[in-house]
C-alpha cells in the first residue's frame, strides 16, 4: 500500500497499478482524489480547500491555506479542482465538512444549489465571476461567502485573508503567528506581484514575459495530488530566478534567429498586393518557433529600408501556409492586415493564413 500525505496526516492512498493508471490519465477526480475525501469525512476533517487547477493563482491561494491550518494545527483537506474534469457533489459531500474553500474560481452551480450547513467561501478576480454570481439565487447567496475583486488576484486576497484570520487567532497569551517567514516574505511577495500583473492582464512589470516563460515550467509541479512537495517548492520560487531563466531562453532564441537571417535572405513583401504598403519577409519554413523574433528584427531592417515597420515570417503549419507580422513601432498596427484576411492579433503581433496563389501574389515583382 503506498502513503500520501494532507496537512501534516499521512493516509492510505490507491495501488501501484492504479497509480500507474491515474498518472496517465492525469485526471484530477481520481481514486487518489476521492479516497482522501473518503477518509476525510471518516475522521470528520472540517475544512476543505479546492484550488482552481492548473493555476497559478490557485496553486499559491492552495499554499496559504495549508499554511494557515498548519500554523493552526487544523485539520484541513486541501485537493486541485478541473472544471474540465471537475467533482461531482455525490463525491464531495459537503454536508460533511464545516467550511469549505473555493480557491481562485467561483462556486459552481450544483454547489451553490445543494442544501448543507457548510459554510463556503470562495475567492476569484475574473469578470466572468461577477457575471456567473448573478446567475446564483439570492437564497442561495445567503449561505455563500463570494470575495470578488477584478483589480486584485485571487493570491493575493487569499493571501491577505489568510494572514489577517491567523492575526485574529492570536491572543496576547500566545506568540505571534505569521503566515510567512520573514525569510520567505518579500520573496514570495514578489511572486505575488508578478502573478497579477498576468492574471489582470497588465503585464506591466518589468521582464514580465521572462517571468511568464520562466513560471510555465512549474506548471507540473502545483498538483498537490501527483506532487507532494508542491507547497515547500512554492514557497522557493524566486522571480529573480524565473526572469533570469527567461531572458537566458530568450537571448538564446535572439541569436538564433540573427544566425537565420545571415543565412536567409529577407525580400520585400507588398501587404494585400500593395494595400497595405510594403514590408521585409522571409519564409521560416522549418524555423517558425522562431517567428517572433524572426519578425521583429525584420520590422527593425524594413524600417531602416524606408518601408514599413512591419516583419512578415511565412511558413507552413499542417498544410497551410501561415504568415505571422510582427512590428517595434508603436503606432503600427499589423491586426489590420491579419483580420482583413480572416485572422486577428494585437497590433504589434498577428497572424493569418494565406493561400498560396495570394502568397505568390505578395512577393511578385511584376
Amino acid at each position: 500500500m503506498i502513503f500520501r500525505r494532507f496537512s501534516g496526516r499521512i493516509l492510505p492512498a490507491i495501488s501501484d497499478s492504479c497509480k500507474l493508471q491515474f498518472e496517465a490519465k492525469r485526471s484530477l477526480r481520481s481514486d487518489a482524489a476521492l479516497e482522501a475525501i473518503t477518509n476525510a469525512l471518516e475522521e470528520k476533517v472540517p475544512n476543505l480547500v479546492l484550488y482552481n487547477y492548473p493555476s497559478f493563482s490557485g496553486a499559491f491561494s492552495a499554499l496559504f491555506a495549508h499554511l494557515y491550518h498548519s500554523r493552526l494545527r487544523l485539520p484541513c483537506l486541501i485537493l486541485p479542482f478541473s472544471s474540465v474534469i471537475p467533482f461531482r457533489i455525490e463525491d464531495l459531500c459537503l454536508e460533511g465538512f464545516e467550511r469549505c474553500y473555493l480557491l481562485d474560481f467561483v462556486v459552481p452551480k450544483d454547489f451553490a444549489c445543494q442544501k448543507t450547513a457548510c459554510e463556503i467561501i470562495c475567492f476569484d478576480h475574473r469578470n466572468s465571476a461577477l457575471i456567473r454570481i448573478g446567475s446564483i439565487k439570492e437564497e442561495h447567496k445567503k449561505r455563500l461567502k463570494i470575495i470578488v475583486d477584478t483589480e486584485t488576484s485571487s493570491s493575493k486576497a487569499v493571501y491577505k485573508y489568510f494572514s489577517s484570520k491567523l492575526t485574529d487567532k492570536t491572543s496576547s497569551e500566545v506568540e505571534a503567528l505569521s503566515l510567512l517567514s520573514v525569510e520567505d516574505k518579500s520573496r514570495v511577495e514578489s511572486v505575488l506581484d508578478y502573478i497579477e500583473d498576468i492574471d489582470l492582464r497588465r503585464w506591466m512589470l518589468p521582464d514580465i514575459k521572462a517571468f511568464s516563460f520562466g513560471l510555465k515550467d512549474w506548471r507540473s509541479r502545483i498538483n498537490c495530488i501527483t506532487n507532494p512537495y508542491m507547497y515547500e517548492q512554492l514557497l522557493k520560487i524566486s522571480s529573480a530566478d524565473l526572469i533570469a531563466y527567461g531572458n537566458s531562453y530568450f537571448s538564446s532564441r535572439l541569436l538564433d534567429a540573427k544566425k537565420l537571417l545571415k543565412l536567409n535572405k529577407a525580400f520585400k513583401i507588398r501587404l494585400g498586393r500593395g494595400l497595405y504598403g510594403e514590408c521585409l519577409g522571409m519564409r521560416a519554413d522549418g524555423n517558425h518557433q522562431l517567428s517572433d523574433e524572426l519578425g521583429k528584427l525584420l520590422s527593425l531592417q524594413s524600417s531602416a529600408a524606408g518601408l514599413r515597420p512591419i516583419g512578415a515570417i511565412t511558413f507552413m503549419q499542417r498544410n497551410n501556409l501561415k504568415m505571422c507580422l510582427r512590428s517595434t513601432d508603436a503606432i503600427t498596427d499589423t491586426s489590420e492586415v491579419a483580420k482583413a484576411y480572416g485572422g486577428g492579433g494585437t497590433s504589434s503581433s498577428s497572424s493569418f493564413i494565406i493561400r498560396m496563389d495570394e502568397y505568390n501574389q505578395w512577393i511578385s515583382t511584376l
